[in-house]
């Protein structure tokens, strides 16, 4: 009985010496060790990274040294879904539990990931950065209805329809300009490089051409589609028609509105193509890479209508007739 009891106890006690030197290490590799990183880190966390790729990504950059503590310390406090996507900097020599205040607090995040959809306006992709931290809507949004852009030989009226679609690392407290070289360089490098040519053989300059795909982006809900609407409003410009889509009235109202009155139709603006033939003034949209080439590659037709029909779907029709038995099946 005596044995056991001695058994027991020292057990015990190798359990309590054991536990005691893995506190000692964690607390050590958590708080106390600053031998990491060497010097001024930056790391970029993707967008959907795990909180244990991260660990892993901060390990594999020297930011921290000990993967294991690090997934610990986040556990014990319940901040392992509190790390945002984007670009950090690291300051040489910080604890393992300085490293996580900061990734969780975003005191040491100096960029972040904006997505901005095709077909937004330049208002949308302002208040966009403002809801992700980078600045104010009002700034950007005076910003971009303000600056040119040369395209094409000429100058555009503002950045609307050049403020190009896509997933950006944007810094912190960007500039207006410095976020408008982002989108614009971006722009420019998902142009077709033969884009001039095509605009050419279409009787149109760049910049018509993405006023052409910025009506194509707001108008067809497939990319199927796309190629049909750019050839009808090609082939309404070429009789001097006019284009009549509805997307540029709601870009001239001072709100959006699901669905447009008679009223809306008469609207005294440049943009209302009902009343006033030829493009408008500026594009209505950014348009992405598939409206972009839509534009560039029209459908050859001799479509002049088309209607939604539902699930995503348009159908055409060369004539006034074919269009108004289109609208009557389509609105049944």
């Amino acid at each position: 009985m005596k044995l056991a009891v001695r058994i027991a106890g020292g057990a015990f006690a190798c359990v309590l010496i054991l536990a005691i030197a893995l506190a000692g290490w964690f607390w050590i590799a958590a708080y106390r060790n600053r031998s990491a990183p060497a010097a001024d880190t930056h790391v970029i966390v993707p967008q959907g990274a795990t909180f244990a790729e991260v660990a892993r990504q901060l390990a594999s950059a020297g930011v921290i040294d000990n993967v294991l503590a690090f997934r610990l310390l986040a556990r014990m406090r319940a901040e392992e879904g509190d790390v945002h996507a984007g670009e950090y900097r690291f300051p040489a020599h910080q604890t393992q539990d300085g490293v996580l205040r900061a990734l969780v607090s975003g005191g040491a995040q100096v960029a972040t990931w904006v997505t901005i959809p095709e077909g937004y306006t330049y208002r949308q992709i302002a208040r966009r950065l403002e809801e992700s931290g980078v600045g104010g809507a009002t700034a950007f949004a005076r910003a971009f209805g303000r600056d040119t852009l040369a395209v094409d030989g000429s100058r555009t009226k503002n950045l609307e329809g050049f403020l190009f679609p896509s997933t950006y690392l944007v810094p912190l407290g960007a500039s207006p300009q410095q976020v408008e070289g982002i989108m614009t360089a971006e722009f420019f490098r998902a142009m077709p490089g033969d884009a001039a040519a095509r605009a050419r053989r279409l009787h149109v300059t760049v910049p018509q051409a993405i006023a052409v795909a910025s009506l194509v982006e707001r108008e067809a809900k497939i990319d199927a589609d796309r190629p049909a609407i750019a050839g009808v409003i090609y082939n309404r410009l070429r009789l001097g028609m006019p284009l009549e889509v509805d997307a540029t009235i709601e870009y001239a109202l001072p709100e959006h509105k699901r669905e447009l009155s008679f009223g809306d139709l008469k609207i005294d603006s440049p943009y209302n193509t009902y009343t006033h033939a030829g493009l408008p003034p500026t594009p209505i949209a950014n348009p992405g890479r598939p409206s972009i080439e839509a534009a560039l590659n029209p459908s050859n037709t001799g479509f002049l209508y088309y209607v939604y029909c539902g699930n995503g779907h348009h159908v055409f029709a060369n004539t006034l007739a074919e269009h108004q038995a289109n609208v009557a099946r389509c609105l049944q």
